[in-house]
C-alpha cells in the first residue's frame, strides 16, 4: 500500500469536508481549529491500514505524542472560538477576495494548509510504513525534545488564556510567566516539539526526509502566518515596542534591561 497516495486521500477529503462546514458557517476559522486534529486523524487511519501490533514501539510513541498535541491544540482553539466571529485574517481576505471567496478559500486556506498537513505529517508515514521497531534511545531522546516543547505551548497558552479573563487586562499585553523570556512561547513550544517528533522518526528507513516536518513548522512560524502576522497587529504599540526591546521573538532567555 502506498502511504504516501493514502495521507493525500484522507488529508484531502478531511479538509475538503471542513471547507464545506465552513462555508454553511461563513467561518475559515474551522481551518485552524481542525489543524491539529488533522493529524491525529492521518496518524491512526494509516496505522489501520498498516494492520500493525498495537503493542509498545517506536510507531505507537510518535503516534501518542502527536495525538497528544493534535487533540489538545484542537479543543485549545476551538474553545477559544467558540461562540466568536471570523478571525480577522480571513474577515480581511473574505472582503478582499469578494463574490469570489467560496472558491478562494478552498484553494488559498484548505487545499493549501492540506498541503502543509501533508508534509508535516512525514514523520507519520515514515514510520507506519515502516516494519514494527522497538523503542530505542533515538525515541526517549525525542520524547524529552517533545515533552519540553509541549510545555511551553501549553503553559504558554493557559498563562495567555488566564491573563486575557481578567478584564482589568483589557489591552494590555501578557509579559509574565513565559511571556516574560520569549515573546511567542507557545510558538517556540510548537517548533521544538515537532523536532522532538522527527528525532522519533529518524530511525526509520528514510527518516531523514522527516526534517521536512520541523523545517516547514520553524518557516511556517518565523517567517509567513505565526509571528510575523500577529507582531505586525502590535507596530507602533508603545508597550509593544518595550517589550520587544527587552523581551527575544523566539528563543527563551532572561529579560534585558531596558533603560527608561
Amino acid at each position: 500500500m502506498n502511504f504516501f497516495l493514502l495521507s493525500a486521500i484522507v488529508i484531502w477529503f478531511y479538509m475538503t469536508l471542513l471547507w464545506f462546514l465552513a462555508l454553511y458557517k461563513k467561518d475559515n476559522s474551522l481551518a485552524d481549529v481542525g489543524w491539529g486534529p488533522g493529524f491525529v486523524l492521518v496518524f491512526w487511519v494509516l496505522w489501520l491500514a498498516s494492520e500493525m501490533q498495537f503493542k509498545w514501539s517506536m510507531q505507537l510513541l510518535v503516534g501518542v505524542c502527536i495525538s497528544l498535541w493534535g487533540v489538545r491544540l484542537g479543543l485549545h482553539i476551538g474553545k477559544r472560538h467558540w461562540g466568536k466571529e471570523e478571525d480577522f485574517r480571513y474577515q480581511k481576505w473574505r472582503k478582499e477576495w469578494g463574490s469570489s471567496a467560496w472558491w478562494r478559500s478552498y484553494l488559498k486556506v484548505f487545499l493549501l494548509q492540506g498541503l502543509m498537513m501533508f508534509l508535516i505529517s512525514l514523520p507519520s508515514v515514515i514510520a507506519l510504513r515502516s516494519p514494527l521497531l522497538a523503542v530505542s534511545w533515538w525515541g526517549w531522546l525525542g520524547l524529552g525534545v517533545f515533552a519540553i516543547g509541549f510545555f511551553f505551548e501549553v503553559v504558554g497558552d493557559f498563562q495567555l488564556t488566564q491573563f486575557k479573563k481578567d478584564s482589568k487586562n483589557k489591552g494590555k499585553l501578557m509579559t509574565s510567566g513565559l511571556w516574560a523570556y520569549t515573546r511567542h512561547p507557545n510558538y517556540f513550544g510548537e517548533a521544538l516539539l515537532w523536532w522532538g517528533i522527527f528525532l522519533m522518526a529518524l530511525p526509520f528507513p528514510w527518516g531523514i526526509l522527516a526534517v521536512v516536518s520541523p523545517l516547514l513548522i520553524d518557516y511556517l512560524l518565523l517567517y509567513v502566518s505565526g509571528i510575523p502576522m500577529l507582531e505586525k497587529k502590535y507596530e507602533g504599540n508603545a508597550e509593544f515596542e518595550t517589550y520587544k526591546k527587552r523581551t527575544n521573538v523566539f528563543w527563551p532567555w532572561f529579560p534585558r534591561k531596558v533603560q527608561e
